[in-house]
């Protein structure tokens, strides 16, 4: 072809695609695909509830010992460290007058505390209640995006990351945290020393070998939390995508959680 059909050909490319192409890490290929979110959230609730059905979690309630008091819905929202205070606050401004709404003095106390004080039994079986609620539902999906989701996302864009590296994050956002605190080692503290060790891809560093640096960094931070000892969700999950190549979450998954197997198979 002729250099003057090529840069026509090329212009028209251009308006067919857009600017943006379908590289690595650009959102066509990222969390942002409704089916690839969907993913993540599986893959996160196979660590957070021992199971793949995320949407059957918006009623689990429990302490599990870890410091954190009460332990509750799709991602572990904690009454010890807020985000639970948060999703009833969210649903009381949805629903007022609903049966968690008469809990929120008692939920701003313990906060910073592994405390039950004004909630036990009669909390635990109205969060399971509201459940059924389709309002209470979409709080706790709220609180979980806006808190968790789409800053894990957006960092994980800016780092030029693609699906693997964005749930990577979002899982590590979930667990720990972005920001240091008293026992916990958070996602900004282990981004920092991954940097130190790998360049992420928006600096021409090679993506596979960032997430490496990042996972090294995370189960450090692990290893350094009290109330966490387990490293499967990273090393017999995480990592396991990660070395064969699954950058794009591609499908079949196949991975292991705290002994359980998994499997997720392409639609």
């Amino acid at each position: 072809m002729k250099p003057r059909r090529l840069a026509l050909a090329a212009v028209a490319l251009l308006l067919l695609t857009g600017c943006s192409g379908s590289g690595p890490g650009s959102p066509d290929e990222g969390l942002d695909d409704p089916a690839k979110k969907d993913i993540a959230m599986r893959l996160v609730s196979s660590a957070e509830n021992s199971s793949l059905d995320w949407k059957a979690q918006y009623g689990y309630i429990e302490d599990i010992g870890d410091g954190r008091g009460y332990t509750a819905g799709i991602i572990g929202f904690c009454s010890g460290t807020g985000d639970m205070l948060e999703v009833v606050e969210r649903y009381t401004a949805r629903r007022p007058g609903n049966a968690l709404a008469g809990f929120l003095p008692a939920l701003r106390a313990v906060v910073g505390s592994d405390a039950h004080e004004g909630l036990g039994d009669a909390f635990t079986a109205a969060w399971a209640k509201a459940a059924d609620d389709p309002a209470f539902r979409s709080a706790q999906d709220a609180e979980r995006d806006a808190s968790y989701f789409d800053p894990a996302v957006r960092r994980a864009e800016a780092d030029g990351l693609g699906a693997l590296g964005q749930y990577i994050y979002y899982d590590a956002w979930v667990m720990h945290g972005y920001a240091d605190a008293p026992g916990t080692v958070g996602v900004r503290t282990m981004r920092a020393r991954a940097l130190a060790q790998a360049e992420p891809p928006s600096e021409g560093g090679d993506e596979a070998a960032y997430l490496d640096a990042f996972l090294d960094a995370r189960v450090a931070a692990i290893r350094e939390e009290p109330s966490h000892s387990d490293t499967s969700r990273v090393e017999t999950a995480q990592r396991v995508f990660v070395r064969e190549g699954r950058l794009r979450l591609e499908t079949p998954l196949v991975w292991r959680v705290y002994g359980e197997r998994y499997r997720i198979d392409g639609s």
